[in-house]
């Protein structure tokens, strides 16, 4: 590489640097701040947290969203209970209970782990309303933090709480009503219910009516597990999905909100890995979805079913929401109901798995063999090694004709640079001898291109497998180094400096990757002119740029890139070899040849 290409590839890195750097410096958007929550006083009590059956409960007064004489509010008539949190297990979950509110402020799953401890799957850094929070109608803004009282069954957890209205002159009235909230769990499934039931102490509606609406089920802030950036889409992120009417679709936000009133069967934030589904019974709820950055958390994904208000003295609401692994034979369960706790069917929640392009079939047979591999050494580092290799072996004979075609092109380098410097003037007779120069050869110049056609779909499917491939999630190759496939690795941690294109971290992957690109490009053309800012760019320009697309790639996926590359090098270097001692062997036999024809003359 000569020192303007350098200069320019290295002006060229360091504008694009200092671009990003004044965007995100001086021209960053405005956050999107944090709901702020009202406080709101809380009665002790000295109380065991245990609730004894039919015993009533008590709500701390609602924030002032939805008080003050608003219809449809309501106030706590009672004492409340304990503030103090509380675990509960089942084979699948560990679940912590907040009774300020009755949410879960933690959920964990204990068969997957994240570096060595349960996965938390609610990204919640505090400063948030608990996940499965109740609002007031329809306000989103302020939910009922009351101190709720509890019962802890076999197989549930049960809150309870006395509501009184608020009159018109803001004073608590004498309808009263009770709120029972139940979680209730199977043993080993990862789904589960809750029920939200009210009981009116007079024969008359239940009086919750705000804005037409009795009250809002949220699951919010985001699905876990945490992350630090602002997922990109490729190596992670969180998506919506509704389905409605036996189809899965990909709901519109604007301005960050989604909202429907139409009947929905479940509504989904899916990552890579894990889902959350939310599924609501035969109610006509309105379904919010809202998307929102903001400095605690990079990105907040929620979801709010807000249920009409009611006509009669009681009601019972039930959701089941499904929150755990993106796997389909754990989702799949739901379809029959034999095969799961609650009797559910036809749920399809498989559905919320990513969509398998028209190369489903081929990434499921590379699977298969990755799974097979990785049987016969449990490793998921060896098993793409050898699955790599395999692959090489497989497109073997496309490899061998590409290069070939190729080596035939170097050949008639010499004569094609003649025939650009005869007829530099007439670029169409140029075109013209060049053509009759492959046909007399038996050339196609195509030739080294079109086997790579075949090679693509393999590439696709083996990219989607490695990116999104359960099993690598938590899978170590080497220790100390490569601790998680399915994670960009990272030999140097420099936070909280953070530098544009790369963060905080130096990565030993992409440097071998782009590296041996280089270099699997320097020996491919050997022996040709290659010349020009189109034949340098190929040569650094493209390996620098997928340096930096693929810089915080997954780190199986670029273990099959980076062992792709070094298998090709070395299959380069044996042709090139085998190519330089034919050559030697014809100018030997050349120079043999010669003189015997000058002795007969």
């Amino acid at each position: 590489m000569d020192r303007n290409t350098i200069l320019a590839i290295v002006l060229s890195v360091i504008v694009i640097s200092v671009g990003l750097t004044i965007q995100t410096t001086f021209f960053a958007p405005e956050p999107v701040a944090p709901t702020q929550q009202d406080p709101v006083a809380l009665q002790s009590a000295d109380t065991d947290g245990q609730l004894a059956a039919g015993a009533p409960v008590a709500l701390a007064k609602p924030s002032q969203a939805w008080d003050s004489g608003v219809p449809g509010s309501f106030t706590q008539v009672g004492p409340a209970g304990t503030t103090q949190r509380f675990t509960f297990e089942t084979d699948m979950f560990i679940v912590e209970f907040d009774p300020v509110g009755a949410g879960v402020s933690s959920l964990r799953l204990k068969q997957h782990l994240d570096k060595g401890s349960p996965v938390e799957l609610i990204f919640n850094d505090g400063s948030y309303p608990a996940a499965f929070s109740l609002y007031a109608g329809n306000d989103v803004e302020n939910p009922i933090n009351a101190t709720f009282n509890y019962r802890i069954l076999s197989n549930a957890v049960e809150f309870s709480q006395v509501f009184a209205a608020i009159g018109e002159d803001g004073n608590p009235t004498d309808e009263q009503f009770t709120l029972v909230k139940t979680y209730r769990f199977a043993p080993e499934d990862y789904l589960f219910e809750i029920s939200v039931e009210f009981k009116n102490s007079q024969n008359k509606a239940v009086p919750l009516n705000y804005n037409g609406f009795a009250y809002t089920l949220a699951f919010e802030p985001q699905l876990g597990p945490s992350f630090h950036e602002t997922p990109d889409g490729n190596y992670t992120y969180r998506k919506f999905y509704v389905e409605s009417n036996g189809k899965k679709s990909t709901p519109k936000l604007r301005d960050g909100i989604y909202e429907t009133s139409d009947y929905i069967t479940w509504t989904a934030i899916a990552s890579k890995y894990f889902s959350i589904i939310g599924i609501p019974d035969a109610t006509r709820y309105t379904v919010r979805l809202a998307e929102a950055k903001s400095d605690a958390i990079p990105l907040e994904s929620r979801i709010y079913f807000s249920r009409p208000a009611y006509k009669t003295s009681s009601g019972k609401d039930v959701f089941r929401f499904y929150i755990g692994p993106q796997l389909k034979h754990h989702m799949a369960i739901y379809n029959e109901a034999s095969q799961n706790g609650f009797g559910l069917s036809d749920l399809h929640l498989e559905k919320a798995l990513d969509s398998s392009s028209w190369l489903g079939w081929l990434e499921a047979i590379l699977k298969w063999l990755l799974q097979f591999f990785y049987g016969l050494i449990p490793n998921y580092g060896v098993a793409i090694i050898l699955l790599t290799i395999l692959i090489k072996v497989v497109l073997q004979p496309f490899s061998k004709k590409s290069m070939e075609s190729t080596s035939k092109m170097q050949a008639l380098g010499p004569q094609m640079e003649e025939l650009k410097a005869r007829y530099k003037d007439n670029p169409t007779k140029l075109n013209q001898e060049m053509g009759e120069l492959y046909k007399r050869e038996k050339i196609n110049p195509l030739g080294g291109c079109l086997p790579m056609l075949f090679q693509f779909p393999i590439f696709i499917a083996l990219y989607g497998l490695l990116n999104k491939h359960f099993e690598l999630r938590g899978a170590m190759f080497i220790p100390g180094w490569i601790e998680d496939l399915s994670l960009p690795e990272s030999i140097l941690h420099f936070a909280p400096v953070s530098l544009p294109l790369i963060g905080s971290d130096i990565r030993l992957l992409p440097i071998l990757y782009g590296a041996s690109m280089i270099f699997s490009f320097k020996i491919s053309q050997a022996g040709t002119q290659q010349s020009g800012m189109t034949g340098k760019f190929m040569m650094y320009g493209m390996p620098i740029m997928f340096f930096f697309i693929l810089y915080n790639a997954p780190s199986g996926l670029l273990l099959y890139w980076m062992v792709m590359n070094f298998i090709s090098i070395g299959q380069q270097i044996f042709v090139n070899k085998r190519r330089k001692r034919k050559q030697e062997k014809q100018a030997a036999a050349a120079v043999v040849f010669t003189p015997l024809k000058g002795k007969k003359k």
